[in-house]
């Protein structure tokens, strides 16, 4: 897509998302009035400078003004993720989807084998964890708790704090992990 067009857009969308009219968007940014007017019609390809400007005075990250829309789905194939593997092979984590620093989480796909286990250090101070099982069953530890999960729970918990999984079971447990970071 367009840079002009993208930037175009963007700021169109944000502007009517905060509910502003181009003179109180003109005011918050110190950008004219016709100026905005130009970029969000694409008439014009807005210095950075510029960006910035409307950037701070929106409260947004300059990213959000030039980056394309993310309304597209977006499509991870689960033979494209590098897996990481830990335990001999028996604990094996697949990043879905990666860190992304607007949304503050990253999604990972886990399978355990039968007595596979993996203890984690704490992540940084307020990081939250979200587990749901889709196949066998999870012990997980957090702080001083064990919590068994079998197929379809979920659970949630701080996890700055030493945490761990391991596959109680007889069959292969499968789940999916989102971890969040607090801002």
């Amino acid at each position: 897509m367009d840079i002009q067009l993208t930037v175009a857009e963007n700021t169109k969308r944000i502007r009517e998302q905060k509910k502003l009219t181009l003179d109180a968007a003109a005011a918050l940014t110190g950008v004219s009035r016709s100026m905005l007017a130009r970029i969000e019609g694409g008439d014009v390809n807005p210095t950075i400078s510029v960006l910035w400007k409307i950037a701070g005075g929106y409260k947004v990250s300059f990213t959000s003004l030039v980056e394309g829309s993310r309304q597209q789905p977006v499509v991870v194939r689960g033979n494209t993720a590098t897996p990481m593997e830990e335990d001999e092979g028996r604990y094996v984590i697949c990043p879905a989807f990666t860190f992304d620093g607007e949304k503050q989480f990253e999604t990972y796909r886990v399978a355990i084998q039968p007595g596979g286990h993996l203890e984690a250090q704490p992540h940084m101070p307020g990081t939250e964890e979200f587990i749901t099982v889709f196949c066998g069953q999870a012990k997980i530890t957090a702080g001083e708790g064990a919590y068994l999960l079998a197929a379809g729970d979920s659970m949630r918990f701080p996890a700055d704090q030493i945490h761990g999984y391991q596959n109680p079971g007889n069959t292969e447990t499968h789940l999916h992990m989102l971890i969040w970071y607090q801002n």
